[in-house]
Order: structure tokens, then sequence, then C-alpha cells
């Protein structure tokens, strides 16, 4: 005798993610590998579970109260649920694009501090970009709302007007040669 027949898989759900979107998702968003998708794909996860667990509850129960306050706030405060959200339900509803939106890496192509994702990601490894007063070097670092308007190019880049890159200080070296040898000739 069988015992009952157990589904050990799960069906197709419209929000998961196939492996040609996520290298979809890897070319929109510069990421390095699908692992950075997995990551977010399992933060969101994290997410979307607390969200349920607390929809369970009646609405009145101090825990649903606190804890749905607290990760509503979380969620408004990086960006990723508008204000005009502030319910449990939206939260089952946001999508994978919705946290990569707030990567410093897209953030920092989307201002125009870059000229690709790529070179984005390129400026932030290379210690470029600032986030307020600190350096990040960190191109998954989510941004928050209030901090979004703060992100500029290091003051110790060339590109934030700090010491003059290699080609530059070569070029200007040259000229004050040159320059000298011009002026002994005359």
């Amino acid at each position: 005798m069988s015992g009952p027949f157990i589904l050990r898989f799960t069906l197709f759900d419209s929000r998961s993610i196939s492996p040609l979107q996520e290298l979809k998702l890897i070319g929109e968003f510069g990421l390095k590998n699908k692992r950075e998708v997995w990551r977010v794909k399992y933060t969101l996860a994290k997410v979307r579970k607390a969200a349920r667990e607390l929809l369970t509850l009646e609405e009145k129960d101090p825990k649903r109260l606190f804890e749905g306050n607290a990760l509503l706030r979380r969620l408004v405060r990086i960006g990723v649920l508008p204000e005009d959200r502030m319910k449990l339900d939206y939260i089952l509803g946001l999508r994978v694009e919705d946290f990569l939106e707030r990567r410093l890496q897209t953030q920092v192509f989307k201002l125009g501090l870059a000229k690709s994702i790529h070179h984005a990601r390129v400026l932030i490894r290379l210690s470029h970009i600032r986030v307020r007063r600190q350096v990040v070097d960190v191109p998954s670092f989510i941004v928050r709302l209030d901090s979004q308007k703060h992100i500029d190019f290091s003051l110790k880049s060339p590109f934030g007007g700090g010491r003059p890159g290699r080609v530059k200080r070569r070029n200007m070296r040259k000229a004050a040669e040159g320059g000298g040898d011009a002026e002994d000739d005359e």
C-alpha cells in the first residue's frame, strides 16, 4: 500500500523568475552573476513571508500592528514601497526589480554619474562614489530615499575635484617641462 500522493515540487508561480529572465535582469541592472539575483530573490521571499504571516493574524493583534508597521516603514524608507501603499497586502505584490532599482549601482547610473550601468559598477568598486560623506565601494548597497540626493563623487576622486588621474598628471608634467624649454629657447 502506498501513502497519499505528496506534491514534491512547486507549481509554476507567476512571480517566479525563469533562468532566461534572470539573464535579462543581469543585463538590465549590470549584475555580476546569478547569485546576485538569487540574493535579492531571497530577501524578497523573506519580506513576503513575514507579510504573509502577519496577514494571518487578526487586524487588532498587537504583534501584527507593531511588526507590520515596522516592516512597512522599513520598505518605505528604502524606497521599495510607495508611501501611498502602506498596507501589508501591497508587500505581496513586490517584485525583484523593485529591490534592484534601489541598488547604488542603479542609482549612480540613473543620476547620470556614469555612462552605463557597467561603468557605474566600476566607479563604485574603485571608490569614486560616496553617499553623504561615506565612500561606498559596494555596488549592491541599498540606497535609502533620504540618502538618494546625497550620492556624489568622492572628494579624493579625480571626478570629484580630487588629485588628478595618471594621464592628466603625465600631461601636466610634460606641459611643465615643455613650457620651461620653450622659454629657454626664446
